[in-house]
């Protein structure tokens, strides 16, 4: 499975972004799905994560209430509407599919990756 993240930029505080992955080459569908963030100097850290059929999700606290996870396996893709974006949320997003079809905090229970992509928050 091949992921790429879309849909990143500058965004001012208390602004919203959708991110989107999207996967290719194979479907992921069958596959959890997660989102993870890295800022400069800090390590990579959970976001959300999703199922395979989207019924269940869970969040980090920092973004509980503020940003959802979904996903659309017609067309092998999974979202990450954003709002009321804070400055400490700024960092590189990446998506990445767990080998299970149940989703995890743990960055090493994912096997594919996308390639990132920046969200700036300004305040």
């Amino acid at each position: 499975v091949q992921l790429q993240a879309s849909g990143g930029g500058l965004v001012q505080a208390g602004g919203s972004l959708r991110l989107s992955c999207a996967a290719s080459k194979r479907t992921f569908s069958n596959n959890a799905v997660g989102w993870f963030r890295q800022a400069p100097g800090k390590e990579r850290e959970f976001v959300a994560h999703i199922s395979w059929r989207g019924g269940s999700t869970s969040y980090a606290d920092s973004v509980r209430g503020r940003f959802t996870i979904s996903r659309d396996n017609a067309k092998n893709a999974v979202y990450l509407q954003m709002n009321s974006l804070k400055p400490e949320d700024t960092a590189v997003y990446y998506c990445a599919a767990a080998l299970s079809s149940y989703g995890s905090q743990s960055t090493s229970q994912y096997r594919y990756w996308g390639q990132g992509t920046q969200v700036t928050v300004s305040s």
